[in-house]
């Protein structure tokens, strides 16, 4: 962690919806007028597509069938360690982008599925804003999560997570059912040792759990929206957190537990607004205060 350069952080598995949260907090840094360093977990992949596809073949032929983008064979975890270390200590690091369709490769001049050279991050950043995979991230040698200010878990149940992800892998890359299952199957090992046990780091998490059936999300054929959801969010440290506040603000809540509020899944950008402002005001002053000393 560090006061004076902070560092803030969404963490989640593909298709959970990570990406949805974080337009929340652009908008509250938009708000706020808080320039923001915006780093993407896939650009820490250790392989581009193509490298992926050939990794992953000779793997299968050595009889491993679980090589995947969750484990740390196929990530940078020491590099993006040092990221976040390297910002809480200067307000400076490498980053690049990993380049996921035509639209974002063509100012590159480069072909999707490819990353972009590394480069400085901004100048005169106020935050660190990470949004991936393994924002938590630790293992027998690397510890992402110590150097992090604020910690959120995006951890839709799994049945939702994976009709998630069915629906956009087919929607927007073409992708048939059984590659996508494949897909889930092959992952499976790497998202229980790598991607669950950072929801046991993180500072808060956002649960959306549906209230229609999902008990076979391979034959769904839609995804439960908002409305057909509740959320659950729970507070590692309930301590300091205005909860009576929160309850009245947000429209048919209730709390489960003394650090769980459960509230309608439409409420999760207000629930967001309401939490994340204030603790980004105190973020804001303490590095204030920290780089004026």
């Amino acid at each position: 962690m560090s006061t004076k350069h902070p560092i803030i952080v969404i963490t989640g598995a593909s298709g959970a919806g990570t990406t949805s949260v974080m337009k929340t907090f652009e908008a509250i840094f938009n708000r706020e007028k808080v320039k923001a360093a915006f780093v993407e977990g896939d650009a820490f992949h250790k392989y581009d597509r193509a490298q992926m596809r050939d990794r992953m073949r000779e793997e299968m032929e050595k009889g491993n069938y679980s090589f995947s983008h969750f484990g740390a064979d196929a990530n940078l975890f020491p590099e993006l360690e040092n990221l976040f270390k390297t910002y809480g200590e200067t307000g400076t690091g490498k980053h690049r982008k990993y380049l996921h369709n035509e639209e974002e490769a063509a100012p590159y001049k480069q072909d999707p599925g490819t990353f972009s050279d590394w480069e400085d991050l901004p100048e005169h950043t106020d935050l660190l804003f990470y949004e991936g995979l393994h924002g938590a991230v630790k293992t027998y040698d690397i510890d992402v999560a110590r150097h992090v200010d604020l910690l959120i878990g995006v951890v839709p149940v799994i049945n939702l997570e994976w009709i998630q992800k069915l629906h956009r892998d087919s929607a927007s890359r073409g992708h048939s059912s059984e590659a996508v299952t494949d897909t889930i199957l092959r992952r499976m090992p790497d998202y229980v040792n790598y991607i669950t046990p950072q929801f046991s780091h993180t500072h808060v998490n956002f649960q959306r759990v549906p209230v229609v059936d999902t008990s076979n999300p391979f034959v769904s054929t839609s995804i439960p929206n908002a409305d057909e959801s509740m959320l659950v969010i729970r507070f590692a440290n309930p301590r300091g957190i205005d909860f009576p506040y929160l309850l009245s603000m947000i429209d048919g809540s209730h709390m489960s537990r003394a650090n769980t509020i459960v509230c309608p899944g439409g409420k999760m950008a207000l629930a967001m607004q309401l939490i994340f402002t204030p603790m980004i005001w105190r973020i804001m002053e303490n590095a204030k205060k920290a780089r004026n000393r």
